[in-house]
């Protein structure tokens, strides 16, 4: 059961973050995410995603990524089992 993902996207200009957020809340299993935006160049946004739930559907989140026209640079931080455990 996977219950936190921070993800390294890259994204065109569009969709905007507030629109992207609002995509990736409906994935199954997703029950908060934040979008922060890291970096802007000429064509392309880095955004941060981290995303909480019970169960994240990690296919659904990848296909919705995908057909939003942006792209995975790295899975930065998972957290799966019975319970999220905290860094110290």
């Amino acid at each position: 059961m996977m219950k936190r993902i921070v993800l390294d996207v890259l994204k065109p200009h569009k969709p905007d973050l507030v629109e992207l957020a609002s995509k990736f809340s409906q994935v199954k299993g997703v029950e908060g995410i934040n979008v922060s935006l890291e970096e802007i160049d000429r064509d392309t946004e880095s955004v941060r995603l981290t995303i909480e739930g019970t169960n994240i559907d990690f296919k659904e989140l990848q296909e919705v990524i995908t057909k939003s026209g942006c792209v995975i640079h790295s899975i930065d931080e998972v957290a799966a089992g019975k319970k999220l455990v905290e860094k110290h």
